[in-house]
């Protein structure tokens, strides 16, 4: 990567697969926003570039790669996958492109070491979130593909009125509008997903479910 092509990254401003850090942060924190890059579409974190895009470069790229894999090493599992390139910026400062592919082995986790809780997150924007349990589950089960077998009955055809007259439900709605558990309408919009009748779209406040298909107008 050129300077130039660095100076047009940098102009897309930060989002869904761009994050600009002056260096590592703490090892909890980098490894959330890998993770997240990896769970959802693949991205790139340019060390060395402020928040307002202003280049200000790293002093010792290579310790800020070691920094970052060690940080991976401890508190990712599994280990996210990425590469890196080296920009000079000055004669004494870089920026380090750090590329992270979209994972074909996720969910990823944050390990947090003083519980050994595990989290998996997401990119929204430009912003590293908690993944929802039906997030997880998806990816979880994209990993081991099967044909999904489920019966239409009363609670999906209520679904199908409500997502015809209103577009979106989220698993709290669902659950209320066909009067059963959280657990049962998180269960049925996830087997609905993975028959690709739905959609998921991941949301800030709460993620929500789609029509995967539409029908043709008449």
């Amino acid at each position: 990567m050129t300077l130039r092509e660095l100076s047009q990254l940098i102009g897309l401003g930060e989002g869904q697969h761009l994050e600009f850090k002056k260096r590592v942060p703490g090892p909890e924190r980098i490894a959330k926003e890998m993770i997240a890059f990896a769970n959802t579409g693949g991205g790139r974190l340019l060390l060395g570039v402020d928040d307002d895009g202003s280049v200000v470069g790293v002093k010792d790229a290579a310790e800020e790669e070691y920094v970052l894999r060690r940080a991976l090493t401890t508190h990712s599992d599994p280990p996210v996958a990425f590469t890196t390139e080296r920009i000079m910026v000055t004669k004494k400062r870089d920026v380090l492109v750090v590329m992270v592919p979209v994972s074909g082995t996720k969910p990823h986790f944050l390990v947090h070491p003083e519980n050994g809780a595990r989290t998996a997150y997401v990119r929204i924007e430009d912003m590293s979130v908690e993944a929802s349990r039906e997030a997880v589950r998806l990816m979880q089960a994209r990993q081991h593909p099967r044909d999904v077998l489920f019966e239409f009955g009363e609670k999906e055809q209520v679904l199908m009125r409500y997502l015809d007259s209103y577009g979106r439900i989220s698993v709290t709605q669902f659950a209320s509008l066909a009067d059963i558990s959280p657990g049962r309408a998180s269960q049925t919009l996830v087997l609905l997903t993975r028959a690709n009748v739905l959609q998921l779209h991941a949301d800030p406040k709460e993620d929500y479910f789609t029509l995967a298909y539409h029908f043709p107008e008449k």
